[in-house]
């Protein structure tokens, strides 16, 4: 249950002004039409997170104990860093109508947006230090629990969440576990 705790607690904080979040914002605005793009970030999380919990639990059987835990403090501290750093979107949305319709056009969006983000690194992460299974169900809920209110209550729900404060909030909390993650165990 930690794993799963955990995975949803980091991923909700990270994914705060979290491109695919200001992608969600685009979405919505563009096409005023929430269940489709909810839909389509859900199928998206569980491909992407699936495939990065995969990544994390093959890692751990390529790694020594000793080598996993300076990897994942050092990828734990690299995180806090990189959440100070501000995501913009870049030409994630066009005027054109989407070739695959709403739900289609959001899971491909998604799912390449997601490559590489913070979101999936913390993913890869958590999956080679807890149970992948918990980790790609907490990170997922995560996930919904970050973006889908962005999709439904849009350009309200970002004014009342100061975003530099959330990712401070990510920053210390991934520095922790990078820390905890190479304190040496007994």
């Amino acid at each position: 249950m930690e794993a799963f705790l955990v995975s949803t607690g980091i991923v909700t904080l990270a994914e705060m002004g979290d491109k695919t979040q200001l992608l969600a914002l685009l979405l919505a605005a563009r096409f005023r039409k929430p269940w489709p793009i909810v839909a389509g970030i859900f199928v998206a999380t569980i491909a992407n997170h699936a495939l990065a919990g995969a990544v994390g639990a093959w890692v751990t059987t390529v790694l020594g104990p000793d080598a996993l835990r300076w990897v994942l403090g050092v990828s734990f501290i690299a995180m806090a860093a990189w959440m100070l750093i501000p995501d913009k979107v870049d030409d994630l949305a066009s005027d054109e109508a989407p070739r695959f319709g709403i739900f289609g056009t959001t899971v491909a969006v998604f799912f390449l947006a997601e490559m590489g983000d913070k979101t999936q690194i913390a993913t890869v992460m958590l999956a080679a230090k807890y149970n992948p299974y918990w980790v790609v169900a907490g990170t997922t809920l995560g996930m919904m629990l970050a973006d889908a209110p962005v999709v439904w209550l849009g350009d309200k729900l970002t004014k009342l969440v100061p975003i530099r404060t959330v990712h401070v909030v990510s920053a210390l909390v991934f520095a922790v576990l990078g820390v905890v993650a190479l304190w040496p165990h007994s």
